[in-house]
């Protein structure tokens, strides 16, 4: 997937491995918004949303885009050290383009209450309830130590939806396994601005801009 991680939900062992593919590479940028920085207020002020997209998330972007470009002279010079060494930034880079790629479309203006269909009525059969899902995935989100997030994931094996919690910015897929649906930043640049040290304040509210057609969506895809 080191290819084109702008699709944003493949495996970082799939990141990592294929490295050959970065000689003919393009260059990975930074994604529009769907909607504008102020459309979540107020349950995510715009300040929180400039900075997030086009400060951090740019920065992965562009430290991705060097760290790969290291790679590609790793890799012609046969440097199987140097390329070793360089893992760890993809990873880390890598996993936060694919996260916060992810992210912008897990949330809407026109978001909040509860999903519809299929994917609730996989909600009720994996979680018993709308409500006792919503209760675990804060659950998860808070208890995050540090930095990272908290996700809803589809077990492709075991055909079923999952809660895990990923440090840093590693990708879900590639820790873990699973297919990610819905995505939530518990960094505290996510939210200090507005909630300051409260992380489970920014979790209540940002249940209200939760974008489900976009989570159905991306589990209707999935179960293919």
């Amino acid at each position: 997937m080191l290819c084109r991680l702008a699709s944003a939900g493949r495996s970082s062992a799939k990141l990592i491995a294929p490295l050959g593919c970065l000689v003919s590479r393009q260059k990975h940028t930074l994604p529009d918004l769907p909607y504008d920085y102020g459309a979540l207020e107020p349950h995510i002020n715009a300040e929180i949303m400039q900075l997030h997209h086009s400060k951090h998330h740019a920065t992965y972007v562009n430290n991705l885009n060097v760290a790969e470009e290291k790679y590609k002279e790793a890799l012609a010079k046969g440097d199987v050290t140097a390329q070793v060494s360089l893992q760890p930034a993809v990873k880390f880079n890598g996993g936060g383009h694919i996260n916060h790629t992810i992210f912008w479309t897990n949330l809407s203006p026109n978001g909040g209450g509860e999903p519809k269909g299929e994917l609730m009525e996989a909600i009720k059969r994996d979680f018993g309830s709308f409500a006792s899902f919503k209760e675990k995935l804060t659950a998860v989100s808070v208890g995050v130590q540090g930095s990272g997030w908290g996700w809803l994931g589809y077990n492709k094996e075991q055909g079923r939806l999952q809660i895990a919690a990923c440090a840093n910015q590693d990708p879900l897929q590639g820790t873990t396994g699973l297919i990610p649906l819905l995505g939530i930043d518990v960094w505290e640049h996510a939210y200090y601005l507005q909630y300051k040290n409260v992380r489970p304040d920014y979790l209540k509210a940002i249940w209200n801009v939760i974008n489900w057609e976009n989570v159905s969506s991306r589990y209707a895809t999935c179960k293919k």
